[in-house]
């Protein structure tokens, strides 16, 4: 089955290089991010968990826990954050996912139920293992974005779609496009103008479907 947004994200064991636990363990209370891989020791993959690691303080500003995940086995994680760390500069403190056993991509709609390595499988026998979800306290998905194997990830926009998403839930607003903190936010076409105003103070009437407005101080 597909996990779309909204759905409550399974509750699977998983062992990483920092331990076994469960998924919703992990999550606890926090905004999550789990970022996948197709493989270690691959040079995207390296230059995006370095990347991973590097936001560190940006993770902890915003009270989100990150977590990867790579189609490979514990020892194999514990010897590619070595190059991770390398790359990045600094330590890669998150916990990966050994999914060697393909059960989070598949319960995560990355791979499909038939699914299986082959010996001496490369990246793209599980190509599709290329995706960032982005999953509430309440353990529901938020928001999920797909990349194929040549195109690194932006964790900016990562960050720049969470903000989004804890404004929206803080506030029961929407973001605009290319939306940034501090910017103004849609009203929801749901709340009355006299309830807009009780909320906000002055908006502006862009269309009768588009206001705008600041957020409250």
């Amino acid at each position: 089955m597909s996990l779309r947004i909204n759905d409550t994200v399974p509750d699977l064991k998983v062992e990483t290089d920092l331990g076994t636990f469960t998924l919703h363990e992990f999550i606890g209370d926090n905004w999550t991010i789990l970022f996948s891989h197709p493989k270690d020791f691959t040079p995207i993959c390296t230059t995006e968990f370095g990347a991973v690691a590097q936001l560190a303080d940006e993770w902890a500003k915003r009270d989100t826990k990150v977590i990867g995940v790579s189609v490979d086995g514990v020892e194999d994680h514990k010897k590619w954050k070595g190059d991770i760390e390398k790359v990045a500069g600094t330590a890669a403190g998150f916990p990966i996912i050994a999914d060697d056993g393909l059960e989070l991509s598949k319960a995560f709609d990355m791979l499909p139920a038939e699914a299986y390595m082959p010996d001496g499988r490369t990246p793209n026998d599980s190509a599709t293992v290329r995706s960032v979800f982005i999953i509430g306290p309440d353990k529901k998905l938020k928001l999920s974005m797909t990349y194929p194997m040549n195109v690194g990830r932006n964790f900016a926009e990562v960050l720049r779609a969470l903000d989004g998403l804890q404004t929206a839930a803080k506030y029961t607003v929407a973001t605009p496009a290319n939306w940034q903190v501090g910017q103004d936010v849609v009203i929801p076409a749901t709340v009355s103008a006299e309830d807009a105003k009780e909320k906000f103070g002055e908006f502006t009437t862009v269309l009768p479907y588009l206001r705008t407005a600041k957020l409250p101080s």
